[in-house]
Formats: C-alpha cells, structure tokens, sequence
C-alpha cells in the first residue's frame, strides 16, 4: 500500500543560529560522487516475534492502516540505524527570491539535526547531511503557480515542483546516492508558519517521481519558521525537521487532525515546537534504537514487578508493556530532564496507550494524565501545559477497570531508577 503523508494540522501552538565552524561546512557540502549506494534496510528492530518472550507484547502492524504503530515497520521507509545520508536542497522561485546565502538556511538545521538523532538513538543512528548544491536551487514558476497547500497531496502541485527540482538539480546531483532528501524552501515563499503549517513529508511513497532512478519516496519539504516571536527560534527552530524525518523512517503524527494534543510534548511528532523533546520508548524501540533486552512484557496474569532507569540513559531496562488486544497495549517508561528532554518538569513514569489500528493524525497513542486538569508545571512557550505534569510519581497509580490493569510506581532509587508493579487480573 501506498504511504503518503499529509501534515494537516492548523495553526501551531503559540508560544539565527551560529554559523557553521569551517570544518562543520565542508563536511555538509560533500560531493554526492563520493557516497555509497545507500542500503535499502527496513527500519526497526529485525529479531524474532518470540523473543525474550516479547511476542505479546510486540504489536503487529494494521493492514489498510496509514503509518501503523505496529511492529514492525514496513518496508519502503528508510533504515532508521546505521549511517543515513541526507541529501539537503534550498530551493526559492522567481517570485520568492532567498535572502542571503543558501547555506544559512541550511544552517537553521545543522548540524542540530545530526546530534538531536545521535542523542535519542543512543548513537544508533548516524543522520549524516549533505548539500552538494550550495546555492539556491531556483525553480522555474512562481511559488503560487504550483498551488502548494496545507496537506496537499504528491498530485497535481507537488508533483509538478518536484518534477522541476529534479530538472534543475539532476546535472548537479546523484539522487540515488542518498537515503532521504530535504527540500529546504526558502522562508518567504509562502505563509507565516504561524497561519499554517505546510511544512509535509511524503514517506514510503514508491509512486513518487523518479531521479536517478531511484523515486523520491522518503522526502521532507520544510517551509517558513516556527518562530513564535518569543526570543527561542535559535534554540528550537531546527526541530520541524527531525519531526518531518520521523516520517521517512516510519512515525506517524501523534496530534490530531482538529489540532488537539493526547501526547503533549513527550514525542517529537507529537509537538515540535518549543522546547526539546525525545520519542516515546515505543518509538525507539520501533526504530531498533531500544534493544529487546530493555522491554519487559506484562502479558501474563497476576503480579510483577519492573525496574525501569531513565529514557535519556543509555543501558537498562527502558519500557514495560501491558498488551490488551491484537492492536493495543499499554506501556510504562521513565522520563527525566537530561538529552532531549532537558525541560522536562515533572519527572516520573510515563504511562500511555498505543493502538495499531489508528491512522496518523488521528490518535495512536494517548498519554495517561497523573493530575488531571492540574494546568500543568510549566509555562514555556509551545509546550501543552495540561500534559507537562502527566508522569506518575511514587505512590501513584494508574487503573484500567475495565480491562483488569494496575500500574502502580512504587519508589525510585538514588540512581534514579523507578519500580512499577504491573497487577493484571
């Protein structure tokens, strides 16, 4: 089946980066002639369905289902560990001229981008960028001309602008030589990102027009700025794109489709504007960045308990998982301030529900709220408040009736490591 993405959410919530050393910039603007032909491994962890006795718990992928939270990911999207070449175009139009350099575009992305997957990976995957075009790409109609709009699809408009990059770059460029390509607009060609967002990821799309021959099926257009006015741009501009490339290794959007929030600001594709945020452990382990050793399965009846060390550490047991059904289950982790949730304010277990079964953009997962209607703990610009305070702190619990389910935390230890007891009936 063919995975398109569309990024339809409205108005995002309200709330100059250094430039490159010599070395950093000579590494980004690489030629292509000198990469490898990239491997065309699926994402995600590859061991057997039984595992450790994780085969409960391991979730299938829904069929018929766009971008399913299931495991595993399916074929067609990019390998999501190893080396991972970018290919990074900066595009403007007659009627939308860049200012300044190409490269300083670039820069708003890297090598931030780089090191935000570094982190969350745990070093498992290295996103290597690379502009071998270091000047603007320009195309050959106005920007209107192609009627680029919120959540428009690979036809007619998207088609024809890519159809045209492709023409203007191919003498410069070896497109199959890189796993990913990021359309870098310039930031006038189109509306503030605060009335819409048109920034939109075509992932797994093996209909997408051809270079090279190779389709251009995994690739990000990334549009305007997320600059709420609030002075953080510089610090969390960049993080639109490690959101978009969630979508070529196979992420869904965790917000909705009216622009409602069931994860807040504990995922990347959920919120991507300011602060930083990490991924879900589900996430990671779906991208192969958690090992099978690190996932506990509470699938049998009865009591056991967990001992569960932070997300952003690496080593230690990180997820326990509470299957319910074919497509759902719950899952516990623990989040702290540290890598990229260095603004976490309310550290503790996280508790929430994921469902294969459910469309990007319409709710997958859904994070159990600790203090419901507490306003939260935080008052930064573009994080959800309400969902701020929402991890689980010793003595509190979490209780499925229905389904006979009990997460309780327990206590946690000097070396912050939490124990969750998991009671199911």
């Amino acid at each position: 089946m063919e995975q398109t993405r569309h990024r339809i959410r409205g108005r995002a919530r309200l709330g100059g980066l250094a430039a490159f050393a010599a070395l950093a910039l000579a590494a980004l603007t690489t030629s292509s002639s000198m990469l490898p032909a990239p491997d065309r491994v699926p994402a995600g962890p590859s061991a057997a369905p039984d595992a450790l006795g994780l085969g409960p718990c391991r979730i299938p992928t829904a069929v018929g289902v766009q971008m399913s939270e299931g495991l595993p990911t399916p074929s067609g999207y990019v390998r999501s560990t190893g080396v991972v070449h970018a290919l990074n175009l900066m595009i403007d139009f007659p009627d939308a001229e860049g200012s300044g350099s190409a490269l300083d575009r670039l820069a708003e992305f890297f090598p931030q981008t780089s090191q935000w997957f570094a982190t969350s990976s745990y070093g498992r995957l290295s996103y290597r960028p690379h502009a071998p075009v270091s000047d603007w790409l320009r195309m050959p109609k106005p920007f209107a001309a192609y009627g680029i709009d919120r959540g428009s699809p690979y036809e007619p408009g998207y088609r024809r602008l890519v159809e045209d990059l492709v023409a203007v770059a191919d003498p410069k460029v070896d497109f199959d030589a890189y796993d990913l390509v990021n359309v870098l607009v310039t930031p006038n060609a189109g509306p503030s990102a605060l009335d819409t967002v048109l920034s939109v990821t075509f992932s797994g799309n093996e209909q997408a027009p051809v270079a090279d021959g190779a389709p251009l099926a995994n690739t990000s257009f990334v549009y305007s700025r997320q600059d709420d006015g609030s002075g953080t741009y510089a610090e969390t501009g960049y993080r639109v794109l490690p959101h978009e490339n969630g979508h070529v290794f196979g992420l869904p959007d965790l917000y909705t489709a009216g622009g409602g929030s069931a994860v807040g600001h504990w995922d990347i594709m959920s919120e991507d504007w300011g602060a930083n945020n990490d991924l879900l452990a589900w996430h990671k382990w779906k991208l192969g960045w958690l090992d099978n050793s690190q996932v506990n399965c509470a699938a049998a009846p009865g009591t056991a308990d967990y001992a569960l060390t932070p997300l952003a550490t690496r080593g230690g047991s990180k997820m326990a998982i509470v299957p319910l059904s074919e497509n759902t289950g719950y899952a516990a982790e623990v989040r702290t301030r540290a890598g990229n949730d260095a603004h976490v304010c309310e550290p503790g277990v996280l508790i929430y529900r994921v469902k294969s079964d459910i469309d990007t953009g319409q709710g997958p997962v859904t994070v159990s709220d600790s203090d419901d209607d507490s306003g939260g703990c935080t008052r930064r610009p573009n994080v959800h408040a309400e969902l701020s305070d929402a991890p689980y702190r010793p003595g509190q619990s979490f209780t499925d009736r229905e389904n006979g389910v009990r997460i309780s935390v327990l206590d946690e230890d000097e070396n912050g490591r939490y124990r969750v007891r998991i009671t199911r009936e």
